[in-house]
């Protein structure tokens, strides 16, 4: 059987020589008090014969709220294994956004747990640009390669010119 496939963006601006990154922070309860090792890509499973690169710009529209210009460059930093089994597939994409207007999907939970009562959560509950070091901090253990790839590629990366 296949590996779920889930796919997202990092967007990441520059600062300076360096470069920050916007991490996400999951919505609902079991989330409220986590914070170091709890935030993480906007990412989501890719449906069945979906292009990932177009799966990936769905998921961070649905978990941010932002839409990101079509004809930004995506630079694929590669498919990363989870601890879960998943596959992660992730491209880097410069823009900015204000993490204070981020607005993300719902998700239904039965609340408290065996209540019969069910809430509903966003999918994400806030947002945050960090450089580096914050950045490897915050996110998920398995998602560090992630941010350890990016940073790597940086260099390479073409600066965004403005339209």
């Amino acid at each position: 059987m296949a590996a779920v496939t889930s796919a997202g963006l990092l967007l990441y601006r520059r600062r300076g020589s360096s470069a920050q990154v916007l991490l996400v922070h999951p919505g609902g309860p079991y989330w409220t008090k986590k914070d170091d090792g709890a935030w993480s890509v906007p990412k989501g499973i890719v449906d069945p014969g979906e292009d990932e690169l177009a799966g990936a710009r769905r998921e961070f529209l649905e978990e941010t709220g932002f839409a990101l210009n079509a004809n930004a460059d995506a630079r694929d930093l590669g498919t990363f294994p989870q601890p879960s089994g998943k596959r992660l597939r992730i491209w880097a994409i410069e823009g900015d956004c204000n993490p204070v207007d981020l607005h993300s999907n719902l998700f239904d939970l039965e609340w408290p747990p065996k209540s019969g009562r069910i809430v509903q959560f966003p999918e994400v509950d806030r947002g945050g640009w960090f450089d580096k070091e914050q950045a490897l901090q915050k996110v998920t253990e398995g998602q560090r390669p992630v941010i350890d790839r990016f940073y790597i590629d940086l260099d390479a990366m073409p600066a965004r010119t403005e339209e």
